[in-house]
């Protein structure tokens, strides 16, 4: 998931300059695909920030209990802000529902702002568990931000999230190591 969800947001990315391309963006088939492309990476990234929460929950011993409910708050927060990109990318796929259901324009904006921050935090508290470098949530948010400056940054921005995600993916996928007893007391002395 770590590799294949920025992989997927590149074909977008890419995509979407071949679609713009003849001056028009829409409907035709760059346009499907690439915003399809995007849709199932928008839904591995939720699947990744849930497997990422497993992750810093997994390392008890280093996280207090802050860490551990400021992972879940983050978790819940990126797939908000998926859901809503869900939301947006369904409407561009298919006219009617955009016109039936159109997203509130606040959430437009924050869903977003709740995706990349949830995934930044959680790639912080790995960072801050030694189970991912300095510069992976840093490369994150870098990426991400280039986004809003630019659509035509997309795919930078896949490329600096995917170079974000590799250590992730190093870690054996993004299954939580596996559950080993507690030390009791007498053996942390």
């Amino acid at each position: 998931m770590a590799v294949v969800a920025p992989l997927l947001m590149l074909t977008y990315g890419l995509l979407r300059w071949v679609d713009g391309m003849d001056g028009d963006r829409g409907n035709g088939p760059a346009w499907d695909v690439g915003h399809t492309a995007f849709f199932v990476a928008m839904v591995l990234f939720a699947f990744l920030a849930v497997q990422m929460r497993r992750l810093v929950i997994a390392r008890r011993p280093a996280l207090g209990r802050a860490a551990k409910a400021a992972a879940s708050i983050a978790a819940a927060a990126a797939v908000f802000g998926v859901a809503c990109f869900l939301w947006v990318i369904t409407g561009d796929l298919f006219d009617a529902f955009r016109e039936r259901a159109p997203l509130p324009d606040p959430l437009e904006t924050a869903g977003p702002a709740f995706f990349g921050l949830g995934i930044v935090t959680l790639l912080a508290l790995l960072a801050a568990a030694r189970r991912l470098p300095w510069w992976s949530p840093a490369l994150f948010l870098a990426g991400f931000l280039a986004i809003p400056v630019d659509l035509d940054l997309l795919p930078f921005a896949a490329a600096a999230i995917l170079i974000a995600f590799a250590p992730l993916a190093r870690l054996g996928g993004t299954r939580p190591p596996e559950s080993q007893p507690e030390p009791s007391r007498a053996a942390r002395r």
